[in-house]
């Protein structure tokens, strides 16, 4: 079988596009229509949800038994609590990150009618000031506020200018792609993902690959609070390998080079056949990739699931080092997924009553066991 090449510049473009459009989780509209206009470009087919999850469909030979792969749009960012006496922003972070992350960074807030600059700064943020406290001062998301760019010294200046309580708040990404590959931003979860994934369609659909099934590229809008995958997939889908980051740090065995697979998150273990489909198809193919348990982590697979959807799911990852802060990739990993996505989109179905929401044990999976498995069972894949 013969597999079609990934562009990393089509890849890098499109990262770097995504990243330039702010997309805090709430605040997605703009990345939804930069999304769907490039699908369009590529010739791929796509329908959008009410609130603006995407969902591109690459026709197979059959309908039932389809796949679905799922990156998110939405990122971090935040959310005016509290306009102060002092015409400065009390936030409270959209998902999970560190208000130490945030602080001195750059930031766009966003009224009904436009937009303001400023920065996140922490409540004590001059050294001639406070002299060592600015070292010992709590961190957290009460000790740090917004200094408005304009004339905002008290509430009604603040009011004047348009600022109201629960504007978005949205983080300069401070983006750098170097020359050794190394791509380092704010926020390449899982923008990063979208675009490897958007990679993938694009090779797939300029070589016209077949594929045994119909494939489902989900672009989800919630995944930072939770809810992500929890009502986009269709019936028609069997399994679901969601695309995110991985996190390289002490005691992880994830890397910022190939492929990471996570075996279980917080939520719990992956699907035992799929996620194996997976480390095969690295294994055939040359994809450099390692294995992985992420305990403080949940992706959009979770949020599948707990939407109620009876699919298998399996989670791939490329490494970040500082995730949920300045974060750090290799374009390595990115091509890496993309091979990965492609060689599975392809790649045969190999449990056939998967098709069907309810059959009997005809054809049921085993696992590795004393005594051997069924002659009949089917050892793994999806």
């Amino acid at each position: 079988m013969t597999f079609p090449e990934i562009d990393p510049e089509y890849l890098k473009a499109q990262l770097a596009a995504l990243l330039a459009i702010p997309s805090p989780t709430g605040y997605t509209d703009n990345v939804v229509r930069h999304v769907t206009e490039e699908l369009a470009r590529i010739g791929m087919g796509h329908q959008v949800t009410r609130r603006g999850a995407i969902l591109a469909c690459y026709k197979g030979k059959q309908t039932e038994g389809a796949r679905a792969i799922v990156a998110h749009l939405d990122t971090l960012g935040a959310t005016v609590k509290r306009i102060k006496e002092t015409g400065r922003l009390e936030l409270v972070p959209i998902g999970t990150w560190a208000a130490r992350a945030a602080e001195y960074c750059r930031c766009t807030i966003y009224t009904d009618d436009g937009s303001l600059r400023g920065t996140i700064l922490p409540l004590k943020a001059s050294g001639h000031t406070f002299n060592d406290e600015v070292d010992t001062q709590p961190a957290g998301w009460p000790h740090v506020e917004v200094r408005v760019d304009a004339e905002s010294f008290n509430q009604a200046e603040a009011a004047a200018l348009g600022l109201r309580i629960g504007d978005f708040v949205a983080i300069d990404t401070g983006t750098e792609f170097l020359d050794n590959g190394f791509i380092v931003s704010r926020q390449l979860d899982d923008k990063a993902g979208c675009a490897a994934m958007m990679a993938a369609m694009k090779a797939m659909q300029d070589a016209g690959v077949e594929t045994p099934v119909d494939i489902h590229f989900i672009f989800t809008i919630a995944e930072e609070v939770g809810s992500g995958a929890s009502s986009v997939l269709l019936d028609d889908v069997a399994a679901m390998v969601s695309i995110d980051n991985g996190t390289t740090a002490e005691g992880q065995n994830s890397s910022e080079f190939g492929v990471t697979i996570c075996m279980a998150d917080q939520v719990g273990p992956f699907d035992y056949h799929l996620t194996r489909k997976l480390i095969r198809l690295c294994e055939e193919g040359g994809i450099r990739h390692q294995r992985d348990v992420f305990r403080y982590y949940r992706s959009d697979s979770a949020s599948a699931l707990e939407g109620g959807a009876d699919v298998r799911t399996a989670l791939i990852t490329f490494g970040v080092d500082a995730s949920h802060g300045y974060e750090r990739i290799h374009l390595h990993a990115l091509t890496s997924i993309a091979e990965l996505t492609v060689r599975y989109a392809m790649s045969a179905v190999e449990i056939g009553r998967d098709a069907a929401e309810l059959a009997d044990m005809h054809g049921f999976t085993s696992q590795p066991s004393d005594p051997a498995p069924m002659a009949d069972a089917v050892p793994q894949g999806d």
